[in-house]
């Protein structure tokens, strides 16, 4: 069964490269089938920093410092928050959070598409969640895709923003003990899979309509999120 979990890694950040998002989005929901919340989160984690450093390796030539400065540092500050709450919420809640996040992102993503939020705001907001369940970039993808920027700069910018997010919140996630010792050797794996995935992904974006692929990857989203909400519910009504 763990093929899958290399293939799905591997798709993940093919799309994640293309979209300028989302790698962590697909990729954290199927990882959530083969091992428990906290576990998943930090190995997606890790998969996701690798596929980061390989976009902005591929993509530098878009790079625009000035505009990670300015939308990076609240989406840092938000992140540590997030991942400092990690453990103290139960994991079916936090499965339950997950789908309405994204049952809520993809909803709006389709029906207002150019929809616009204070850059402070939004940015927190996908830091936070970048913390709290491992999953923020949509939001982010969603607000810098607003500006209506190269490709490439976006993909790049994007990209080490979510660098930053993921140095912030990685240290919380080991030193709470998220990896057990036996999922070490996941790393260089996880980190292999993202660069090449990412090298693919550079060579196809620009192939397909980004607008037709976005909305497809979308309704992707919005299936699996739907499933961790009815987990989350039947999870509460057999508590209650």
């Amino acid at each position: 069964m763990e093929v899958y979990f290399w293939l799905s890694a591997f798709f993940a950040e093919i799309v994640g490269t293309m979209a300028g998002f989302g790698s962590s989005t697909i990729f954290l929901p199927i990882a959530l089938f083969f091992y428990d919340f906290q576990t998943a989160l930090i190995l997606v984690a890790v998969f996701h920093i690798s596929g980061n450093i390989g976009r902005i390796v591929f993509f530098r030539h878009g790079f625009d410092k000035k505009m990670l400065l300015r939308f990076g540092l609240p989406s840092v500050i938000f992140t540590l928050i997030g991942a400092l709450l990690v453990q103290y919420i139960s994991q079916p809640v936090l499965k339950f959070i997950l789908g309405v996040f994204l049952v809520l992102y993809v909803t709006i993503s389709l029906l207002k598409p150019g929809l616009k939020a204070k850059p402070g705001t939004r940015n927190s907001l996908s830091g936070f969640f970048a913390g709290l369940i491992g999953t923020g970039g949509a939001l982010r993808g969603a607000f810098l895709t607003s500006f209506n920027l190269d490709k490439s700069v976006y993909i790049s910018t994007a990209a080490a923003i979510s660098l930053a997010v993921d140095l912030t919140r990685i240290p919380v996630y080991l030193s709470s003990g998220f990896l057990p010792k036996e999922m070490l050797i996941f790393i260089p794996f996880l980190f292999i899979i993202a660069i090449v995935a990412s090298f693919v992904g550079k060579k196809i974006v620009g192939k397909i309509p980004q607008e037709i692929f976005r909305k497809f990857v979308l309704i992707c989203i919005g299936i699996v999120s739907i499933k961790f909400i009815y987990d989350g519910i039947t999870h509460f009504i057999a508590q209650g």
